[in-house]
């Protein structure tokens, strides 16, 4: 796609031009709307403006990213979560929407419990799952670790929480693999411990090329069964969590009995199977 001469063309006539390249017509809008720094509702209303040669020189180069293969949301450099709109590059795994139902999961065990909370974010990565929390729960009432044994990724999720305002002021970053990360003194007084740890076994063959080539493999694989960093942070919450507090993991489709026995040696009860937004088991939850 060529780029366009300043005051030479419309938002409408570059979103066709795009629309050509680009087979899928909600990405060209999305990359075009992006680009123009508007969002759906302001678009509709610029589409008869002339592009300005910045902006056309920035949609060419996503859309030239974008033919390379490169996943849309790395592309842009943000992508939505709950309520929340991310930074995300590819020193962090792409948020995914099947991930949003495990911060429901700790809503619900929250319920009309009063506060303050403690809460770990393992892994956190972009910080999706913390944040959201921190942005869902009463103001004040949440401190939130979020971990990472990436200091790229603690970087990203510190970027985010920026973003955030006020409800960032419970944030808590530690760079360390998994319980590693955190204080001694919180040892036995975390309300919840949530994790989106890397699941995927080392030489899966349905892992898609495009994940393979451009996510991070740290926050992908986990060993030749995809159990690795799963039994470290089950068999370690008992020694983090108070009593009655809550573990919740998300994990691969297959691994739903593997997982739940981990979690009942750990001395878990009510352990509980979630599903994802497809209907496959997703996430397992236990009550310490």
């Amino acid at each position: 796609m060529s780029e366009p001469h300043t005051g030479h063309i419309t938002w409408r006539e570059l979103l066709a031009r795009t629309g050509e390249r680009i087979a899928e017509s909600n990405v060209a809008r999305w990359l075009c709307e992006h680009a123009s720094g508007c969002d759906s509702t302001e678009f509709a209303g610029i589409q008869d403006e002339l592009v300005n040669a910045r902006s056309g020189q920035y949609l060419n180069s996503m859309v030239e990213r974008y033919e390379a293969g490169e996943p849309l949301q790395y592309v842009m450099g943000r992508w939505a979560f709950r309520h929340l709109d991310l930074l995300v590059d590819n020193r962090v795994l792409i948020p995914r929407p099947e991930t949003e139902l495990l911060v429901e999961h700790v809503l619900n065990f929250v319920g009309n419990q009063e506060g303050p909370f403690v809460m770990a974010d393992l892994g956190t990565g972009s910080g999706a799952l913390g944040l959201s929390l921190l942005s869902e729960l009463p103001l004040g009432e949440v401190t939130m670790w979020l971990t990472d044994s990436s200091t790229d990724a603690l970087d990203v999720a510190r970027a985010n929480a920026a973003g955030l305002g006020r409800p960032a002021t419970g944030a808590r970053f530690a760079h360390g693999s998994w319980f590693d990360a955190l204080q001694p003194s919180l040892k036995g007084s975390l309300d919840v411990v949530v994790s989106n740890p890397p699941y995927i076994a080392d030489n899966d063959p349905e892992v898609h090329a495009s994940v393979r080539e451009w996510e991070p493999a740290s926050a992908l694989f986990s060993g030749h069964d995809g159990l690795d960093d799963l039994r470290i942070i089950v068999n370690n919450a008992p020694h983090w969590l108070r009593s009655g507090g809550l573990l919740g993991v998300e994990m691969g489709y297959t691994q739903t009995d593997a997982v739940m026995q981990l979690f009942v040696d750990a001395g878990f009860t009510y352990v509980h199977v979630h599903p994802d937004l497809a209907g496959k088991p997703r996430f397992v939850t236990g009550i310490l």
